[in-house]
């Protein structure tokens, strides 16, 4: 990840103060703090979408399901093939059962 040195250090911050929330409660005022309302509905749309493509399915169902742009489905689908792993970790870990 290629970032500048002040923002670093303000995203390690958010990082850190993301990780220490407990549970459930505190996200939604965090984030209802943090984020707009259609802010938090873009990163649970993108994470539906990553889930959706992990389990095949087709850029016409994640569009009717999710109300994504083929754009923001092709974004997805390259940062889970091309990416960090950041979107297979978590939904294995959540996922898992």
């Amino acid at each position: 990840m290629q970032l500048e040195k002040l923002e670093e250090k303000h995203i390690k911050q958010l990082f850190q103060c993301i990780l220490s929330l407990k549970d459930i409660d505190e996200c939604y005022r965090f984030f209802e703090d943090l984020c707009t309302v259609n802010e938090v509905k873009s990163l649970a749309q993108r994470l539906e979408v990553a889930r959706m493509l992990s389990e095949k399915s087709t850029y016409q169902r994640i569009e009717e399901a999710t109300g994504a742009s083929t754009a923001t489905i092709s974004r997805v689908k390259r940062c889970l093939e091309y990416g960090e792993g950041g979107y297979k970790e978590i939904l294995q870990r959540i996922y898992k059962e």
